[in-house]
């Protein structure tokens, strides 16, 4: 199973995301990774610190990393971590991309506020716990 954690910079949402995936999943033929639709913002230095701090993930590991056509036809769940990726992006002839897709609404934070930054990182661990369950069920 290959997972792919889409927002919209791949600076923090669906880095936390996928660090976080990585880090407690069990089976380890399970892999994910993240992408963004835009790129040229990485995270700052309250995004990097509260992800550390809360749930042990390092997401300054690399830069971000853009979407591909290649990175939707070979995973076989897209998971979308915020809000402001349109689906309309994933609009592709191909039937199977449509089909694989999962949005998560959760809004981004780019103004240095740690409230707001800390509920964002709880609320993708728990979307992720909420994933790995469910993964597990499907064995």
């Amino acid at each position: 199973m290959k997972l792919l954690f889409v927002c919209k910079y791949n600076a923090f949402r669906s880095r936390v995301a996928e660090e976080y995936f990585n880090k407690v999943k069990t089976n380890k033929k399970t892999k994910a990774i993240s992408r963004g639709i835009i790129m040229g913002q990485d995270s700052d230095s309250t995004q990097r610190g509260i992800s550390k701090s809360i749930i042990g993930v390092d997401i300054s590991k690399r830069n971000p990393l853009p979407l591909t056509y290649q990175d939707m036809i070979n995973n076989n769940l897209i998971i979308v971590v915020a809000d402001d990726v349109p689906r309309i992006v994933f609009n592709y002839p191909l039937p199977s991309i449509q089909k694989k897709i999962v949005m998560w609404k959760i809004k981004d934070e780019q103004g240095l506020n740690k409230e707001k930054v800390r509920r964002i990182v709880l609320k993708i661990k728990r979307k992720v716990d909420d994933l790995l369950k469910k993964l597990e069920k499907t064995k």
